[in-house]
């Protein structure tokens, strides 16, 4: 059999093939930046009390018909209730003064039987002005939220075995052409059950787009290259597009425009499939080694370099291989105790990071501003993730920020409203504490699982991360009742994975695996009974296997 990177050594690290790849691809992460988060402007709650009919009531009686209720040690107006509006007409009828001849604690109040008023300061419209998602009916906009979660939880499930069965290349523009569709149609939402469904669309092809691009960058690029891809660039230019995404919002304060511009931004990406190849690893497990070759030989003609007549020795006369599913990956007990620990991992993960980024609006100050550091936040933290991914053991640096971005989160409890700009601080601690860890994880999981299990197995840990993204947004709603609750909530969770991460394999210097038979060598907590195998995992296997993982691998070795 032959050898993939020893095959197409002769393209070199880099070279305009390269570098033009490396490009185009992160390039489509922006779009995941622009459209995972707008919910946070387009179900942002603006400033709103109970409508007042035009009835003849005096312009004391006007101000005062909102009962005045003490939230956070201050009085605020009710958003929710006012005074029973007939017997404050009666009132005003008769001549008498709110507070002076009337005790407004005596009267009755009712709840807001002609609608609300919005303040337009901030937004001109959105689904909860739209459609009234307050007080009783609230709850709808963290479900809204669920749904692009629960999305990505499909998405997640079917994205990978359909990018093993038919291609990364196609599943890549497939994904991006139903994001585009599902956020166009979602811009004409006649009700908020139509919202939710067109945002469940939306969550499955978005995430689909980000897994199958993901893989694709780390099967296409050479060594050099892949290692920034799949630490920085991804995250990086995603990162781009989130901090964009407030600008835009700022621009259309109007949410069916909003949408409509953020769809109509996926259009630019069509011209990116006559540049970017199909992955030529793929191919050749599929058996199509002609076809393989055939993009090697254009990267040689664009790198400027002669490619050999025979590129692939030693394949041609291999089958199809084997088409892994998700039983496999649970199959074996040490592959099966190894997925476990990363489930756990990655959805409390994501908890943080979701809960943190749609909490942006809630904050203290400009809503568009928050959005804008929250995003900004990231880009430090993902260019500290890759120098330090090429230094340091993944279970160290994963702990560490998981104690931080846990750790802080419990602290902000004790701030005093008075110094909310430390909060404010402390909160966007956290997101870098997460953003870290969220770009650790993505590494660390690839470099667990093998070339053949290697896209279903991050689709199945991206699926389980979605149970934490899709609580996520339940989890902020509890600030309603406590603001502090959210934050214990995320803490206390957080920290108590960093006990999972402990006895998680250590991938720092190892050879990424291959096989399914080389990934079961991997040794956590659940080394088994025979301590020579445990010894053989620790040491990289054999000559002849440590001669062929170093080749083959497809992240490992650029963080030497």
């Amino acid at each position: 059999m032959g050898d993939y990177n020893e095959d197409t050594a002769f393209l070199g690290q880099t070279g305009p093939h390269f570098w033009i790849t490396f490009m185009l691809l992160n390039t489509i992460f922006i779009s995941t930046g622009f459209n995972g988060l707008y919910i946070v402007f387009v179900g942002a709650a603006p400033e709103h009390r109970c409508l007042v009919p035009e009835v003849n009531l005096t312009a004391a009686w006007q101000d005062a018909i909102i009962p005045v209720t003490e939230t956070d040690g201050r009085e605020v107006r009710s958003q929710c209730r006012r005074y029973k509006l007939d017997v404050v007409r009666n009132l005003s009828a008769e001549g008498y003064a709110p507070g002076t001849d009337v005790n407004l604690t005596g009267l009755e109040q009712e709840n807001c039987l002609d609608g609300w008023s919005y303040s337009k300061d901030i937004y001109q419209a959105n689904i909860v002005t739209e459609w009234d998602l307050v007080c009783d009916d609230q709850w709808k906009v963290p479900f809204a939220s669920s749904t692009l979660f629960v999305g990505y939880l499909l998405g997640s499930l079917i994205s990978g075995q359909l990018s093993d069965r038919f291609g990364r290349k196609k599943i890549v523009f497939i994904s991006l052409g139903a994001q585009c569709i599902s956020v166009l149609m979602q811009s004409f939402s006649l009700s908020w059950r139509m919202f939710c469904i067109m945002y469940l669309f939306v969550g499955a092809s978005q995430v689909s787009l980000y897994i199958s691009a993901f893989v694709l960058g780390t099967e296409v690029l050479s060594k050099t290259l892949r290692v920034i891809f799949t630490t920085l660039g991804a995250f990086l230019f995603y990162g781009i597009g989130y901090m964009i995404l407030p600008w835009i919002a700022y621009s259309i304060r109007e949410w069916r425009t909003l949408l409509a511009v953020l769809s109509a931004t996926s259009v630019v990406y069509i011209p990116l499939w006559w540049f970017i190849p199909e992955s030529p690893r793929w191919l050749i497990t599929q058996g199509r080694v002609a076809e393989a070759e055939t993009i090697v030989r254009e990267a040689a003609r664009k790198n400027k370099v002669e490619a050999p007549l025979v590129i692939f020795r030693g394949y041609e006369s291999l089958p199809p291989s084997k088409t892994y599913t998700m039983l496999d990956v649970l199959r074996s007990k040490n592959v099966r105790c190894i997925t476990m620990m990363c489930l756990v991992l990655w959805m409390a993960i994501n908890v943080g990071y979701f809960g943190l980024s749609l909490n942006t609006s809630n904050l203290s100050g400009n809503p568009f501003m928050n959005c804008f550091l929250s995003a900004t936040i990231e880009v430090p933290a993902y260019v500290v993730s890759t120098w330090l991914l090429k230094r340091c053991p993944r279970r160290a640096l994963l702990s560490t920020f998981l104690v931080i971005g846990g750790g802080v989160l419990l602290l902000i409890q004790f701030i005093p409203p008075s110094l909310q700009y430390v909060a404010l601080a402390l909160e966007m601690t956290g997101k870098f504490g997460f953003t870290m860890a969220f770009g650790i994880v993505y590494i660390y999981t690839a470099e667990l699982y093998p070339t053949v299990l290697r896209n279903l197995g991050m689709g199945i840990c991206s699926s389980a991360a979605r149970i934490g993204s899709i609580t996520a947004p339940y989890v902020i709603y509890l600030g309603t009742y406590n603001k502090a609750l959210p934050y214990i909530l995320m803490g206390s969770l957080t920290i108590g994975s960093c006990v999972v991460n402990i006895f998680l394999p250590e991938t720092l210097n190892r050879d990424l695996p291959e096989t399914l038979e080389q990934m079961q060598e991997w040794q956590g907590l659940c080394c088994g009974a025979k301590k020579k195998n445990c010894r053989y995992a620790e040491n990289g296997g054999s000559g002849n296997l440590h001669k062929q993982n170093e080749a083959k691998s497809d992240l490992q070795s650029l963080t030497l």
